[in-house]
């Protein structure tokens, strides 16, 4: 178990290494940028001054929401102690950097340029998903998800793959003198679940070659085919070990991946419009020609 000191020095290292990279965006085309910012907040307060630069108490909540969820399980006065502290100490060496013209290097101003444009993006999408995403919105989508998904049967089955019908046919005959199901897959099948007895699983109707499903869907649980199965593949001998019915999801456990799906509708759709009505071009820089030459 980590000591107290660890956890330390590790939550720090995850805080330099994933918050700070973004936080350093913050300030990085204008020194007083983010003070004008923050005064914008009437209920937000000075929590620190360096210099008379000041740091507010939405610096330490928008770290906050960068952390990874592993961090956030840690004591909230150590992740806020650090925070602070590396927000000082970025703070300092990156006015230490500006005075020293690092900020006018060409090389640096394209990569805050690109910092700067992560950062327009990242709020103009936040922006965007806050006005739409609703519990109303969430709740329409689960309906069309229930729609969508009504209760579907699954059955788990064993089968045997065999060349001819003839061998599957002398398989069924040793299964009716008592035969294991599991070892004679693994002796004969030349399917690629033989090496686990024949196991496919737990599987729908729709995932199987609908010769297969229709016979295997037709067994009782605990009984096997006594007719060999003919596909593209070959001959089957199946049996089916359960039977079960799936439901939909409940609303709380589907929330979140229907809160994402609408998300990235979103993101698609803004992008997809942009795209429409901007001029881009591609250039290759084997050939140095733009992709929209016609050779």
């Amino acid at each position: 178990m980590l000591n107290f000191f660890s956890i330390i020095v590790w939550v720090r290292w995850k805080i330099r290494n994933v918050v700070f990279p973004l936080l350093l965006m913050i300030s990085a085309s204008n020194f007083d940028s983010h003070n004008i910012y923050a005064t914008e907040y009437r209920d937000d307060k000075v929590i620190a001054t360096v210099n008379n630069f000041k740091f507010y108490e939405s610096d330490i909540k928008h770290a906050r929401k960068q952390l990874p969820p592993d961090v956030k399980n840690y004591s909230k006065e150590v992740v806020r102690r650090y925070i602070l502290d590396s927000l000082i100490d970025t703070h300092l060496v990156a006015v230490n950097a500006r005075e020293a013209g690092f900020d006018k290097r060409p090389e640096m101003v394209n990569r805050l340029r690109r910092l700067e444009d992560q950062i327009l993006y990242r709020s103009y999408i936040d922006e965007q998903i806050s006005e739409i995403l609703s519990e109303k919105l969430l709740r329409r989508h689960y309906q069309i998800y229930l729609d969508t998904n009504s209760a579907t049967e699954e059955i788990r089955a064993r089968h045997i793959l065999l060349q001819t019908r003839e061998q599957a046919i002398e398989v069924i005959r040793q299964l009716n003198e008592g035969k294991i199901f599991a070892d004679l897959a693994k002796t004969f099948s030349t399917g690629p679940s033989g090496k686990k007895g024949g196991d496919l699983g737990y599987f729908t109707s729709e995932r199987m070659v609908p010769s297969f499903s229709e016979a295997a869907f037709a067994i009782p649980v605990g009984s096997f085919t006594v007719e060999p199965v003919k596909t593209q593949f070959g001959w089957h001998v199946i049996k089916v070990e359960d039977k079960r019915v799936l439901k939909p999801k409940s609303f709380d456990k589907i929330k979140i991946k229907l809160r994402e799906k609408i998300i990235t509708d979103l993101i698609n759709t803004v992008v997809s419009k942009l795209r429409k009505s901007a001029e881009i071009k591609i250039f290759d820089n084997k050939k140095n020609k733009s992709s929209d030459d016609p050779d």
